[in-house]
């Protein structure tokens, strides 16, 4: 195992390193191995999209289900803190979730946890556009610790079945079946902010920050990100809830984005959550 997941976290740095451009620019990584089955890459370059980014990747093999597991932490009352959420729960790594009301709290995309609906899908603000454009995927985490990213089916299909630890609706979906879909045409996937994204490839799961907003990271298009989490060989992935909610905690490290809410680390309705299996605890 050990020596596989290493051999899996160098084709992902190649490809990275691939993906920056030329010798006349600068990008540097910096790989943090956990363990045998857990990594984070921090990227910076100048060369990705002609531009400054600010990524930072945490990657964790599906065969390490039994080690991990995926959970979610939420708070429909107030809004919390990632990072607090994650320290609550004792989570080894924790990234931003939905989409969530910044004045009167809760998420505002439909969620289930353990057969229990917490909230149904509203409509975004106006200035998203549509919501069935943007809201259209869901992540799912079964019952028998199975990670999927799918198209969202209706909200009474989920409520009616009982195989699910827990779904969050969140979007646009990015990649299916390794293949890049279509987008809303609107400054919310055209232009340059910072994303939250979650991946699968075929052997690992991948927690990926953008960071933006700043002379340092100019964060990407939603079809840029696209083309960047293909490149990792993503086979299917989806945007989280962005822009000044971006954010990475890990353990015993704290935040390891830049997040760029101008207040700092931004509170939020809900974070996903990267659990050892012992620790598992939900609010």
């Amino acid at each position: 195992m050990q020596n596989t997941f290493r051999i899996i976290s160098l084709s992902v740095l190649l490809i990275i390193v691939a993906g920056c451009g030329t010798n006349k620019h600068s990008s540097n990584q910096k790989t943090t191995i956990y363990n045998d089955n857990a990594y984070m890459l921090k990227i910076k370059t100048d060369t990705l999209f002609n531009s400054q980014q600010r990524i930072c990747l945490l990657a964790f093999h599906k065969n390490s289900l039994n080690q991990y597991t995926i959970d979610i932490a939420y708070n429909e009352v107030d809004l919390e803190k990632t990072s607090q959420m994650a320290s609550n729960s004792n989570a080894f790594a924790a990234i931003n979730g939905g989409f969530f009301n910044m004045d009167a709290g809760g998420s505002v995309t439909y969620f289930e946890i353990n057969d229990s609906v917490i909230g149904k899908t509203r409509d975004p603000k106006l200035k998203w556009g549509v919501s069935d454009r943007i809201i259209n995927g869901a992540i799912v985490f079964t019952k028998e610790n199975k990670l999927k990213i799918e198209s969202a089916n209706t909200e009474t299909f989920y409520a009616k079945s009982k195989k699910e630890s827990f779904v969050l609706f969140t979007g646009p979906l990015l990649i299916s079946n390794s293949k890049l879909q279509s987008l809303p045409d609107m400054g919310f996937a055209n232009k340059r902010h910072p994303r939250t994204c979650l991946g699968i490839t075929k052997d690992s799961i991948i927690f990926v920050t953008i960071d933006g907003r700043s002379k340092q990271a100019s964060g990407m298009s939603l079809y840029q990100a696209q083309e960047y989490l293909l490149g990792l060989g993503c086979i299917d992935a989806i945007n989280l809830d962005g822009g000044g909610s971006t954010t990475m905690w890990i353990k015993n490290k704290g935040l390891v984005n830049i997040p760029s809410d101008k207040n700092g680390e931004r509170p939020v309705a809900n974070a996903l959550l990267i659990l050892e299996s012992h620790t598992q605890d939900r609010n």
